[in-house]
């Protein structure tokens, strides 16, 4: 074993002795890639078994700091190939196993740690997932609450620096703490989001994905492909400024050139008595940002894009960012889009909402920074679950990503393994974080076993379900909370050795690539053509008494 250390921050890289699973041990290999378990009789186009395998030999780990943890090889039962891809571009020619051994990453990636449940997650995720297979570098970062509180958050901004040098960051869920957590951990002060942080330094656009599981049910049943948010996660609301009157005055707002030019000056409105007020800010930079970011994870995707504003009402502030998105599709996607048969179209928010939900899905929708908010959740539980949402971070020069779970640090969960209690956690979520991120590593290095090795792990998480192996959480969506027992799910390390044990086949079989079939038909709604032009062509707004005079 070999690790490497650098700093109070970890490089290492994880290496074991014994590549994959050891062939002596797999007397059924051979028979098993041509198709058929000779040891136990099942073929690979038979129906997932529950069972996932039985334990092979254990093997030593050793994780970035130098802890040695412990995990069992399964062997898994082969299972029909189900078609998910973390990459359109992956150009695969044989599976993630091969005699080499243990898959070599040259370029590093930055691992972020976090906080409560998904942290021990995280740990069984390198240990059983990813360590056994992968010879990778990671610069490792514990942006925990307490080690942000610790560094007076310099652990984040350093991480962010390493990500621009990486290009890869994959994270784990963190807290952002309330008064309740400044308390609880004695913090000095109540520190910002690390996503916010991160965000700020590289200037990306949060992409969220649903992860599509056939016997998981969506609340929204006509959505069969996947609809993919894009949240412009800066300015707008969430940097505003808001003051409160309590009386009659006038509202302006105004602007001083830093160049010394003349200033700008604009009344809004003259309150009459007690009221609200809110300014807000955007920059071209930003918006341009988004519009790159949008279009090469679009074209990545092999997916349409939509952009929705509501640039009838906000004519100049959203009026900018219809304008830049156009702008960029005519004079530098236009042509690749259409080369790969997907479209760019502007739509009205409202009717983009009403479309959407009519849609089979199959597109990414790039949405201002409250709209994604919203948007990300509604369409998460229209898919099932929160638990089975990815997020990606795309930045402008389209080479760096991070990636993350798209849940929280299910604090509930937490306090029970603090008590020594079994917990159901479900970490598809955050091992989806790893293999988005690895996925990209893979792109950007052109390592095909690497990317064979996402494609092999994404599908035996949703084999695994299929198969009818699965926590808590899936449980409650097929069967509903009332009807759920404890012999419909697994313990979350019971499911993730049954991911584990579908794991060994998948990387010992080709995984195919995404060939754009998710892709979906492009929006049309002749009722709202209809009875939209009147209302949303108006420069009135109907709320506003003043205009009303």
């Amino acid at each position: 074993m070999q690790s490497l250390f650098r700093s109070r921050n970890v490089v290492g890289r994880v290496k074991l002795a014994s590549p994959f699973l050891p062939l002596q041990k797999l007397s059924c290999f051979p028979a098993c890639a041509a198709g058929i378990h000779t040891c136990c009789g099942v073929s690979v186009g038979r129906p997932p078994q529950r069972d996932t395998g039985s334990p092979l030999e254990g093997c030593r780990v050793s994780s970035t700091n130098g802890r040695s943890v412990s995990s069992l090889c399964y062997i898994g039962r082969c299972v029909p190939s189900r078609f998910f891809s973390s990459s359109s571009a992956a150009r695969e020619t044989g599976p993630a196993f091969n005699l080499e051994g243990k898959i070599r990453v040259e370029n590093p990636v930055v691992e972020m740690d976090g906080d409560e449940m998904t942290r021990i997650l995280w740990g069984w995720i390198k240990e059983k997932l990813l360590f056994p297979y992968l010879d990778i570098p990671i610069e490792y970062y514990d942006l925990s609450v307490t080690n942000r509180d610790a560094t007076g958050d310099k652990v984040t901004l350093e991480a962010a620096e390493a990500i621009k040098k990486c290009h890869v960051g994959i994270k784990c869920a963190t807290i952002t703490p309330d008064e309740g957590r400044v308390k609880e951990f004695s913090l000095k002060k109540m520190w910002k989001s690390p996503n916010g942080t991160i965000r700020n330094i590289l200037d990306g656009t949060v992409f969220r994905a649903p992860i599509l599981i056939s016997n998981v049910p969506r609340l929204v049943p006509g959505w069969k492909k996947p609809i993919v948010i894009g949240r412009h996660a800066y300015g707008d609301q969430y940097k505003a400024e808001s003051l409160v009157c309590d009386g009659p005055g006038d509202f302006t707002i105004s602007f001083t050139p830093a160049n010394g030019g003349n200033p700008q000056s604009k009344k809004v409105f003259t309150f009459a008595g007690p009221g609200v007020m809110l300014g807000m800010y955007n920059t071209e930079a930003s918006v341009r940002g988004f519009a790159l970011s949008s279009f090469n994870f679009a074209l990545q995707q092999n997916m349409p894009l939509y952009l929705s504003t509501k640039n009838t009402i906000l004519k100049q502030y959203d009026g900018m960012f219809k304008d830049i998105f156009q702008e960029y599709y005519d004079k530098q996607f236009r042509t690749l889009f259409e080369k790969q048969g997907i479209w760019y179209e502007h739509r009205l928010i409202d009717d983009m909402v009403a479309q959407a939900l009519k849609s089979e899905g199959g597109f990414v929708w790039a949405c201002k920074n409250y709209d994604g908010d919203v948007q990300s959740d509604i369409v998460a539980q229209g898919y099932g679950s929160l638990g089975l949402m990815t997020s990606i971070l795309v930045c402008p020069d389209g080479q760096t990503v991070v990636s993350e779970a798209a849940h929280g640090t299910v604090t509930r969960h937490y306090r029970q393994h603090q008590k020594g209690q079994k917990t159901s956690t479900n970490p598809i979520a955050s091992i989806f974080a790893w293999t988005r991120g690895l996925s990209h590593r893979a792109k950007l290095d052109n390592n095909e076993r690497l990317q064979q090795f996402c494609l092999a792990l994404e599908r035996s998480c949703i084999r695994t379900v299929e198969s009818g192996a699965m926590p808590k959480d899936l449980a409650i969506c097929v069967k509903g909370a009332n009807n759920v027992t404890a012999s419909d799910y697994l313990t979350t390390e019971e499911f993730m050795d049954a991911i584990s044990g579908t794991l060994k086949m998948n990387l010992i079989t080709y995984q195919t690539p995404r060939h754009g079939d998710v892709a979906g038909e492009k929006l049309s709604n002749s009722n709202w053509e209809h009875y939209a032009a009147s209302e949303h062509n108006s420069s009135v707004d109907d709320h506003d008494d003043n205009q009303r005079k």
